[in-house]
Protein backbone atom coordinates (compact mmCIF):
# COMPACT_ATOMS: atom_id res chain seq x y z
CA UNK A 1 0.00 0.00 0.00
CA UNK A 2 0.94 3.61 -0.51
CA UNK A 3 1.66 4.07 2.91
CA UNK A 4 -1.46 6.48 4.02
CA UNK A 5 -4.00 3.06 3.50
CA UNK A 6 -3.27 2.06 6.58
CA UNK A 7 -4.73 4.69 8.52
CA UNK A 8 -7.74 3.60 7.20
CA UNK A 9 -9.97 0.97 9.20
CA UNK A 10 -9.30 -2.71 7.49
CA UNK A 11 -13.35 -1.93 6.20
CA UNK A 12 -12.38 0.39 3.83
CA UNK A 13 -9.43 -0.92 2.86
CA UNK A 14 -11.33 -3.66 2.10
CA UNK A 15 -14.64 -3.31 1.80
CA UNK A 16 -15.63 -6.48 0.81
CA UNK A 17 -14.79 -7.93 4.05
CA UNK A 18 -16.97 -8.21 7.05
CA UNK A 19 -16.15 -9.17 10.68
CA UNK A 20 -20.52 -9.80 10.94
CA UNK A 21 -20.56 -13.67 9.82
CA UNK A 22 -23.61 -12.95 7.94
CA UNK A 23 -22.19 -9.96 6.63
CA UNK A 24 -23.97 -6.99 5.13
CA UNK A 25 -25.05 -9.21 1.75
CA UNK A 26 -26.18 -12.02 3.76
CA UNK A 27 -23.74 -14.37 2.83
CA UNK A 28 -21.71 -16.00 5.22
CA UNK A 29 -18.10 -15.25 5.32
CA UNK A 30 -15.37 -17.00 3.36
CA UNK A 31 -18.61 -17.29 0.41
CA UNK A 32 -17.80 -15.72 -2.68
CA UNK A 33 -16.82 -11.90 -2.61
CA UNK A 34 -19.37 -10.22 -4.75
CA UNK A 35 -18.99 -9.60 -8.35
CA UNK A 36 -18.09 -6.36 -9.84
CA UNK A 37 -21.41 -5.29 -10.95
CA UNK A 38 -22.74 -5.82 -6.68
CA UNK A 39 -19.68 -4.09 -5.93
CA UNK A 40 -20.85 -1.30 -7.69
CA UNK A 41 -23.98 -1.49 -7.29
CA UNK A 42 -23.38 -1.00 -3.57
CA UNK A 43 -20.93 1.42 -3.31
CA UNK A 44 -23.45 3.50 -5.22
CA UNK A 45 -26.03 2.59 -3.10
CA UNK A 46 -23.69 3.59 -0.19
CA UNK A 47 -22.81 7.19 -2.03
CA UNK A 48 -26.30 8.04 -2.64
CA UNK A 49 -26.93 7.79 1.48
CA UNK A 50 -23.37 9.52 2.24
CA UNK A 51 -24.85 12.10 -0.48
CA UNK A 52 -28.40 11.98 1.55
CA UNK A 53 -26.55 12.29 5.04
CA UNK A 54 -24.39 15.44 4.07
CA UNK A 55 -27.84 17.43 2.66
CA UNK A 56 -29.37 16.53 5.99
CA UNK A 57 -26.28 17.23 8.22
CA UNK A 58 -26.73 20.53 6.50
CA UNK A 59 -30.12 21.25 7.16
CA UNK A 60 -30.00 20.37 10.62
CA UNK A 61 -27.36 22.86 11.50
CA UNK A 62 -29.00 25.81 9.58
CA UNK A 63 -31.72 24.83 11.76
CA UNK A 64 -30.13 24.92 14.84
CA UNK A 65 -28.79 28.47 13.82
CA UNK A 66 -31.95 29.94 13.22
CA UNK A 67 -32.96 28.47 17.13
CA UNK A 68 -29.99 29.63 18.23
CA UNK A 69 -30.74 33.35 16.62
CA UNK A 70 -34.68 33.38 17.20
CA UNK A 71 -34.18 31.43 20.86
CA UNK A 72 -30.87 33.13 21.85
CA UNK A 73 -29.80 29.87 23.05
CA UNK A 74 -26.40 28.28 22.88
CA UNK A 75 -25.90 25.73 20.55
CA UNK A 76 -26.07 22.67 22.45
CA UNK A 77 -29.63 23.53 23.61
CA UNK A 78 -30.99 24.60 19.96
CA UNK A 79 -30.01 21.38 19.16
CA UNK A 80 -31.96 20.08 22.10
CA UNK A 81 -35.04 22.43 21.53
CA UNK A 82 -34.87 20.60 17.67
CA UNK A 83 -34.89 17.33 18.74
CA UNK A 84 -37.58 17.58 20.91
CA UNK A 85 -39.53 19.79 18.87
CA UNK A 86 -39.03 16.53 16.53
CA UNK A 87 -39.67 14.37 19.03
CA UNK A 88 -43.17 16.09 20.63
CA UNK A 89 -44.19 16.84 16.70
CA UNK A 90 -43.95 13.09 15.87
CA UNK A 91 -41.98 14.45 12.18
CA UNK A 92 -38.81 13.52 11.37
CA UNK A 93 -36.02 15.76 12.44
CA UNK A 94 -34.55 16.60 9.17
CA UNK A 95 -38.05 17.89 8.43
CA UNK A 96 -38.14 19.73 11.24
CA UNK A 97 -35.29 21.02 10.54
CA UNK A 98 -36.26 22.27 7.04
CA UNK A 99 -39.49 23.74 8.12
CA UNK A 100 -37.56 25.96 10.62
CA UNK A 101 -35.15 26.83 7.87
CA UNK A 102 -37.87 27.98 5.71
CA UNK A 103 -39.84 30.08 8.32
CA UNK A 104 -36.21 31.77 8.93
CA UNK A 105 -36.92 32.79 5.05
CA UNK A 106 -40.64 32.87 5.25
CA UNK A 107 -41.50 33.41 8.30
CA UNK A 108 -44.57 30.63 8.04
CA UNK A 109 -44.05 27.24 9.98
CA UNK A 110 -46.78 25.20 10.50
CA UNK A 111 -48.52 25.21 13.57
CA UNK A 112 -47.81 22.58 15.48
CA UNK A 113 -43.88 22.75 14.95
CA UNK A 114 -44.66 26.97 16.00
CA UNK A 115 -46.34 25.76 19.26
CA UNK A 116 -43.64 22.88 19.99
CA UNK A 117 -41.08 24.72 19.27
CA UNK A 118 -42.11 27.97 20.83
CA UNK A 119 -43.14 25.29 24.41
CA UNK A 120 -39.56 23.77 24.11
CA UNK A 121 -37.63 27.31 23.66
CA UNK A 122 -39.69 28.31 26.95
CA UNK A 123 -37.93 25.22 28.49
CA UNK A 124 -34.67 25.60 27.48
CA UNK A 125 -34.87 29.16 29.22
CA UNK A 126 -35.81 27.55 32.57
CA UNK A 127 -32.37 25.61 31.97
CA UNK A 128 -30.37 27.95 31.82
CA UNK A 129 -30.75 29.21 28.05
CA UNK A 130 -32.52 32.20 27.98
CA UNK A 131 -31.06 35.61 26.52
CA UNK A 132 -28.53 37.14 28.05
CA UNK A 133 -28.71 40.34 29.89
CA UNK A 134 -26.26 43.17 30.15
CA UNK A 135 -25.24 44.07 33.73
Amino acid sequence: MDGHADRFPAALREPHKTSDPAGSSGTPTGARPPSPSERIKELEETAAQLRQAVVSHAVIDQAIGVVIAVGRVPAAQAWDVLRETSMGTNVKLRRVAEQVVAWGRTGVLAPEIHTELTARLRASHGRGGGPTRAR
